[in-house]
């Protein structure tokens, strides 16, 4: 005010030293806790009803935000406002949090030690100049004028106009299926857009494109092929169709193609999650995916500073669901279980049944192994 002013002004011409605080000690309006010495004990039991407080809170099973607080402290005979109670719960080092994704669940007892067996047989071929990869489905995409996560620079105003609500077209292009392969030594990717179904002859078709158009052309003298994949889906290692597709790529490239799967709930640790799907999640962002080719070069045009190089193409291919594999048909198949953990590592070979078993017999105790018979591929102590 005027007379505030002036009164200061007088004091600064009377050469007064500066009070160096807005109030002088013991002035303005006391705080609401100092007022009220049960309202910091009140607001506890109210964000905090299972530790230092009631149980039977009215507030147990409500978003508790401050206002809703100060409401019900309020009915409780604290006189409070929504800005105090702020105040005071950050005085008590509460924050805003969301949740963290930290709690796993049960893990597999061998879950550390097939990592380290992945991480070995990796370390085996990448040293001997052969292709190791690691394979995925990225999330299905919806093909049009529909919300993409994210936000883009454009003029101020002028956002993208998108449909309101996310339901699939019939009449449109439907849904993409991205597969993608991931070279761990070249830090190269391959995706092939599919646009029928997820399936294991999809995901085998898709590495078979990879092998025709780059692979056999970056490892000439390869003779193996170590596929990294997760435990379900498509290429899971439950899917017989997925160990007779390969069996067939095997024979056509003459590869010994060796998979290991990762262990049940730990899909995120598979390297093609954060080193190619990612990235491509990031340059597409708050982009509408309007049509195919904006998926496929959107795709295609991803980098990173480590010189990351991808390639998409699309896939228009029909791909039928529902096949069936019987047992006989995966006992005969040019196939040997690993002895550790012959269920999540295994190896197709390129030769015919009776060749294999040569070969098989020839490796290393700590390599692919396999019984006399086929009868010992369903025997406890070795599956």
């Amino acid at each position: 005010s005027e007379t505030t002013v002036r009164k200061g002004v007088d004091e600064l011409e009377a050469g007064e030293e500066p009070l160096g605080r807005v109030r002088r000690p013991g002035g303005g309006r006391k705080k609401a806790a100092d007022l009220d010495p049960g309202l910091r004990a009140a607001l506890l039991a109210l964000v905090e009803p299972a530790e230092r407080g009631d149980p039977m809170s009215p507030l147990r099973w409500t978003v508790k935000s401050t206002r809703i607080l100060a409401a019900e402290l309020s009915r409780q005979g604290h006189r409070v406002s929504a800005d105090t109670v702020g105040d005071l719960l950050r005085e008590e080092g509460f924050s805003l949090q969301a949740n963290a994704k930290t709690v796993e669940g049960t893990q597999h007892p061998d879950r550390d030690a097939q990592f380290r067996y992945i991480n070995d047989q990796a370390k085996d071929h990448m040293g001997a100049g052969d292709p190791v990869i690691s394979v995925d489905t990225k999330k299905k995409e919806l093909v049009g004028d529909y919300k993409n996560g994210g936000r883009q620079w454009r003029p101020e105003g002028e956002p993208v106009q998108v449909r309101t609500h996310d339901f699939l077209d019939r009449q449109g292009p439907g849904k993409v299926i991205p597969y993608g392969i991931y070279d761990i030594a070249a830090n190269t990717g391959w995706v092939s857009v599919g646009t029928d179904h997820d399936t294991a002859a999809f995901a085998v078709a898709s590495i078979r494109r990879w092998w025709q158009a780059r692979g056999r052309h970056d490892y000439p003298t390869a003779t193996r092929l170590l596929i990294t994949a997760d435990a379900g889906g498509s290429n899971g290692y439950r899917t017989r169709t997925w160990k007779t597709e390969l069996a067939a790529l095997a024979a056509e490239t003459g590869l010994d193609i060796m998979v290991c799967h990762m262990p049940p709930g730990t899909s995120k640790w598979n390297k093609i999650e954060h080193r190619l799907f990612s990235h491509i999640s990031m340059n597409w962002r708050g982009r509408p995916l309007t049509s195919h080719d904006v998926i496929v070069n959107s795709i295609a045009a991803t980098t990173t500073r480590t010189g990351l190089k991808v390639h998409a193409e699309l896939d228009p291919g029909t791909y039928d669901t529902g096949i069936k594999v019987t047992d006989d048909e995966i006992d005969a198949l040019p196939m040997s279980r690993h002895r550790f953990h012959g269920d999540w590592n295994y190896t197709l070979h390129p030769q015919s049944r009776g060749t294999a078993g040569a070969a098989k017999n020839s490796r290393s105790a700590d390599g692919p192994s396999e019984g006399p018979s086929t009868g010992c591929l369903r025997s406890r102590e070795l599956t």
